[in-house]
């Protein structure tokens, strides 16, 4: 019995090495700081083999592990040294994995929009794909993926929609006048052709003051 346990050890560490070549050799030919998932690699043999493999490339810093099933091709500064995946590089890669849209939503929409210099722990996005919640390696940060229907991400510029989103967080009576200017500032620089679309699904407060960026000054 141990005489075949040996057999199969060494054929397992025979093919996970020649996994590893051959999922280096796939990477190789993509940027630094590229994101990819472990099923990426189905085709090279099965889910223990590919998965010793990528643990291997990880203790051989060859690769980073970003959260469960989820990688980097390290990416280097010459002053900063590692740079890291931003929370929101996570989460396109996901979506588009995925082919899902995303909205971030809460905390995280003020502060892409300059609204807040708060960074959650845990980003929240909606989605029409499936939802789920990702931690992170690092930091000890998450991403929540909430499932809402389509209607929700039907806006087609991306500022106006975190607008909406911001301004949902922030409550109608609680907005202040330099919130309003900031708002109507960046939707200014806008498509005008977007946002007459995109201010019809928002509520009618908002549409108030996403209509100022319509106005010529």
């Amino acid at each position: 019995m141990s005489q075949i346990f040996t057999v199969f050890a060494t054929n397992l560490i025979i093919m996970t090495e020649s996994i590893e070549k051959k999922i280096l050799l796939k990477i190789n030919g993509e940027q630094d700081g590229t994101l990819f998932f472990s099923e990426g690699f189905v085709s090279l043999g099965s889910g223990k083999a590919i998965s010793k493999a990528l643990e291997r490339l990880t203790e051989k810093g060859a690769i980073r592990r970003v959260a469960r099933g989820i990688y980097a091709k390290p990416q280097f500064h010459a002053l900063l040294g590692e740079l890291h995946s931003s929370t929101d590089e996570i989460a396109q890669a996901i979506a588009k994995r995925d082919k899902a849209r995303i909205m971030p939503t809460g905390i995280y929409a003020l502060n892409a929009l300059g609204l807040s210099t708060q960074v959650p722990m845990n980003v929240v996005y909606l989605t029409d794909g499936v939802a789920r919640k990702i931690k992170m390696d690092r930091g000890g940060r998450g991403i929540l993926f909430k499932r809402v229907a389509p209607k929700n991400l039907a806006s087609k510029d991306e500022i106006s929609g975190l607008v909406i989103q911001a301004l949902k967080i922030i409550e109608k009576d609680k907005v202040t006048e330099e919130e309003k200017a900031k708002i109507i500032e960046l939707l200014r620089k806008e498509n005008v052709e977007k946002l007459e679309h995109d201010i019809q699904l928002a509520p009618e407060w908002i549409r108030l003051i996403m209509k100022q960026a319509l106005k010529k000054n």
